[in-house]
């Protein structure tokens, strides 16, 4: 069965014969989509935003004035 990647589904174009196979065809697109999101958040850049945010919050802070 062809794959239809991020396209809209118009079921006499794509000659599909059942409901069973644009069943099938769209499970397949979302598990690919979960598992190009799964890579992004397992990358080091996206799980060292946290400790950015923090640092750039500490950073950031108002410094108390000192009393003469």
């Amino acid at each position: 069965m062809a794959r239809h990647k991020d396209k809209d589904w118009n079921l006499p174009e794509h000659k599909l014969d059942t409901w069973e196979q644009v069943q099938c065809a769209i499970l397949m697109d979302i598990r690919a989509e979960l598992k190009r999101l799964n890579e992004v958040l397992h990358c080091p850049n996206f799980l060292r935003i946290p400790h950015d945010l923090d640092a750039i919050r500490l950073n950031t802070k108002r410094r108390r004035k000192r009393k003469a």
